[in-house]
């Protein structure tokens, strides 16, 4: 069956300190989402979220964007960026204004929304998204469009996603170096959101952990918005570190072990079970790791205890985390773990464990082309950045008069106005 004929495409580039990915996504007539390529390369220039080497930042972006270009038969000339580090907060407004009792009109909501936008305190910082969340009429919440309804008065909440300004400016400049323009900057938690929660999860409230290569991003979901962020200077590349440090191995060593036969549940066999250091076609002559045999293998159950023992202080910090963002008890509910991070085995079982809470992985939904190789948990983000794309939300900044502002000129007014349109054009 070929391809329905696609309206509309996006792109997007997921910049992370482990890859960077991109994927291009075309809307049919029908609106159904299809995955018309993607591609990921290694990343580099990226340190827990932050541009470190503009140049080799640059290249990496332009690889993974021709890569995704090569796959899919087509060219993008814009690209939605999605962003985990920047020193990423969160805020949420609250704005009312009075109806007196009224239906409420469109310009009713403008003017609501003009308002918020005036509430908005960045204290310095740059604004990535303002978006009204949900409305309120006499303070009753749940409201998704409240045009045509009467009330007292009209409310709204507005998520506010805030960042450092010079690190966002590094990483639009990478983009834009890589020949590409940049619709906007996605916060990470926001595109993970759309890829791996319901609108059901996302009102009652869930707690979304994205677990990156060195930066972890916990938010919470509730009443369907984003109401708290903390980023986590800790990711799946410091457990890589550990068992690099623990067994004095090389870090790609440490990496495949950790991919191949790591986990975060222990077994009884575990002993028992030998697994080589060396891969296969890899020079055996060099050093023993360390604790390992003759044959350079090292028990199971040592590299299980590294694993676990780096998951355990990860962990610590996600409980502190929600804790301060006060998800706990009947207010906490579901948590759901996405990143790349998350494709560790066993880390679902170890992570309820340790936050006694239910958890599940999450992964970007099935979408029509979507490769197997990219319908996991470490690409959930990237998904998500164009199915934002594709949502278009609101956002406050752009709102304002549908029309323009008319200028009635007389006298000496008009005849300087033709003198300057004389000058102007002639």
């Amino acid at each position: 069956m070929g391809l329905p004929r696609i309206s509309r495409v996006y792109g997007a580039v997921n910049i992370g300190s482990f890859r960077i990915s991109a994927m291009i996504m075309g809307v049919s007539e029908t609106g159904e989402m299809v995955v018309l390529g993607s591609g990921h390369r290694a990343s580099q220039g990226i340190k827990r979220g932050y541009v470190t080497d503009m140049q080799a930042a640059t290249y990496a972006i332009r690889d993974a964007v021709e890569r995704a270009e090569k796959n899919s038969g087509t060219s993008v000339q814009s690209v939605w960026v999605g962003c985990a580090g920047a020193g990423l907060g969160s805020q949420v407004a609250k704005v009312e204004i009075d109806i007196g009792g009224r239906r409420i009109e469109e310009d009713d909501i403008e003017h609501l929304l003009l308002a918020a936008r005036e509430c908005i305190q960045p204290d310095g910082r740059m604004v990535l998204h303002a978006q009204p969340a949900c409305y309120t009429l006499d303070g009753a919440h749940g409201v998704a469009n409240p045009k045509g309804l009467h009330a007292e008065r009209l409310g709204v909440d507005i998520h506010v996603m805030l960042a450092d300004g010079a690190p966002i400016r590094n990483l639009t400049e990478a983009v834009q170096n890589a020949h590409l323009q940049v619709e906007a900057v996605v916060a990470a938690p926001i595109a993970g959101g759309y890829a791996c929660l319901s609108p059901e999860e996302r009102e009652l409230g869930t707690a979304l952990v994205e677990i990156g290569g060195e930066v972890t991003n916990v938010s919470v979901y509730a009443g369907g918005m984003l109401v708290g962020l903390k980023a986590i200077p800790m990711g799946s590349a410091d457990i890589t570190d550990a068992i690099a440090s623990a067994f004095g191995i090389r870090r790609f060593q440490a990496e495949r072990l950790k991919c191949v036969a790591g986990s975060a549940i222990a077994s009884p066999t575990d002993h028992r079970e030998m697994i080589p250091v060396n891969g296969p076609g890899e020079d055996s002559a060099g050093p023993l790791a360390r604790g390992a045999d003759d044959k350079n293998r090292i028990p199971r159950a040592a590299l299980v205890s590294v694993v676990t023992e780096e998951l355990g202080k990860l962990t610590g910090e996600v409980a502190a985390a929600l804790k301060e963002m006060r998800f706990t008890g009947v207010q906490g509910g579901q948590v759901v773990l996405t990143g790349g991070g998350a494709e560790l085995a066993g880390i679902a079982d170890f992570t309820q464990g340790a936050l006694g809470r239910p958890v599940r992985i999450g992964r970007a939904p099935a979408l029509r082309g979507l490769p197997e190789a990219h319908a996991t948990p470490g690409f959930a983000t990237l998904a998500g950045l164009c199915l934002y794309a594709a949502a278009d939300p609101i956002d406050i900044r752009t709102v304002g008069p549908s029309h323009q502002k008319a200028i009635r000129y007389t006298g000496i007014g008009l005849a300087n106005r033709v003198v300057q349109a004389l000058k102007e054009y002639f």
